[in-house]
């Protein structure tokens, strides 16, 4: 395939040299002219391992050319790649100059062109700037319309410095975010020597991906760096520490807790979190990540209480109120938490969790209920579809497939439905439905 590739930093020459080691015909375009001159002289524009050797190879075998020339570019190729920078303002916002830039440039060209031009944009960019942003300026400057005259998706990139020709070559995945089947084929065909996982998605869920995971690269670096600290002023080893912990597959390295959901709570983790604070103050040890943890927990329940409570309606009817679905555990649960807040605020409250209606009469956790939640346990009822059908607004706690058989069958038009644990097939309730951050 014909290829252009806007951008010439890292992600851009790494691309252009692996795509033309497939046997590509790929024009490197930047408007760096030294950049332009090494390409043309087999030189690398960047320092990875193996760049050198791969640049030359592929320059020397003809497949590479290298140019300032927009309109010719994509007049030359089928498919165009959009890798340019996209840094930081002062602000934290995005600097979108040069892909604007890019995009009008490219337009202009697409303006002459006969055939259909597929434009990937590869360059960081928040949800909706594709669409909202770099469409209108491509179809402007072309006088054409997105899925008629050209084609655009979006493609996040996950090249690491240092191993980024076997990161491309060996990705954990391909992510495609494309409403175009004419796109989609292409970029495929483009791909057909990667053996990895191909999945379409929707342009927006793509450019929030690429954040989703460099912030969790951070995040996970910040933790490992914070505990390794701690382990220090602890006579710890803390590489041995981290070492056994990624043994831990099925929790700690895992898809484990990683799905949207409500609050954490129960007997283990609020007060293990304290524990740790409270071991790295004694040492003088600066936590900031994990000391802001619980902080994060609380806005989350304030988040729900918020979206019940500034709604309007006064009938609440809660289901759940353990910490964690098929438990009678209510310590320090969330679920609770909102459920005092309701009654502080004056609502008229009903709830139903099965396991704690047994708790009340033979679980652990009886006492705990008579001495410190009485009031609540009062609000308590064991008929879940009648509280279905009393409520003006429903806040789902637990996923058991009875509830969520008569949530289904029961809901009506006029309710409110808040989503605290991502019910299966709600297509099939009535009312207002909203999950908690989703």
């Amino acid at each position: 395939m014909k290829v252009s590739i806007f951008g010439l930093g890292y992600v851009g020459a790494v691309s252009t040299a692996c795509l033309a080691n497939d046997g590509h015909d790929v024009i490197g375009v930047d408007v760096d002219p030294s950049k332009l001159e090494m390409f043309r002289a087999g030189t690398s524009p960047i320092v990875e391992e193996g760049m050198p050797e791969l640049v030359r190879k592929v320059v020397e075998s003809g497949k590479v050319t290298a140019t300032n020339d927009v309109s010719q570019a994509v007049a030359d190729s089928r498919l165009s790649f959009i890798c340019v920078g996209t840094p930081s303002r002062s602000n934290g916002s995005q600097d979108l100059s040069a892909i604007e830039r890019v995009c009008e440039q490219i337009g202009e060209a697409i303006k002459s062109k006969s055939d259909p031009h597929v434009v990937v944009v590869r360059s960081t960019v928040s949800p909706g700037t594709v669409e909202d942003v770099l469409c209108p300026l491509l179809e402007k400057f072309s006088g054409k319309k997105n899925g008629e005259g050209f084609d655009v998706c979006f493609m996040p990139e996950f090249l690491r410095e240092g191993t980024s020709i076997r990161d491309f070559y060996d990705p954990p995945y391909t992510v495609i975010g494309s409403t175009s089947e004419r796109a989609t084929a292409v970029v495929k065909e483009l791909l057909a020597k990667i053996d990895s996982p191909f999945h379409i998605t929707n342009i927006r869920t793509a450019e929030m991906l690429k954040y989703s995971a460099n912030v969790f690269h951070a995040t996970k670096i910040t933790f490992a760096n914070e505990m390794g600290r701690l382990c220090k002023a602890y006579g710890v080893d803390s590489h041995e520490v981290m070492e056994l912990f990624c043994q831990d597959t099925a929790l700690n390295i895992s898809t484990a807790y990683l799905k949207p959901g409500f609050a954490y709570g129960g007997s283990c983790l609020p007060k293990d979190l304290r524990a740790l604070l409270h071991m790295a103050k004694t040492r003088d040890v600066e936590l900031p990540m994990l000391a802001s943890v619980a902080a994060s927990n609380t806005t989350h329940i304030q988040t729900a209480m918020d979206a019940v409570v500034g709604n309007g309606r006064r009938n609440v009817g809660m289901i759940g109120l353990s910490f964690k679905s098929g438990t009678d555990d209510l310590r320090e649960s969330p679920l609770v938490s909102l459920a005092e807040h309701f009654i502080g605020k004056g609502l008229t409250l009903s709830i139903y969790d099965q396991e704690v209606n047994l708790a009340r009469l033979m679980g652990s956790n009886k006492k705990f209920i008579e001495t410190s939640i009485p009031h609540i346990a009062e609000l308590m009822t064991s008929d879940c579809r009648e509280l279905i059908k009393n409520a003006e607004i429903l806040v789902v706690g637990i996923k058991d497939k009875d509830v969520i058989e008569m949530l289904h069958e029961e809901t009506q038009s006029d309710q409110v439905i808040l989503d605290l644990v991502n019910i299966p097939d709600r297509h099939k309730l009535a009312g207002q439905y909203s999950g908690v951050c989703w």
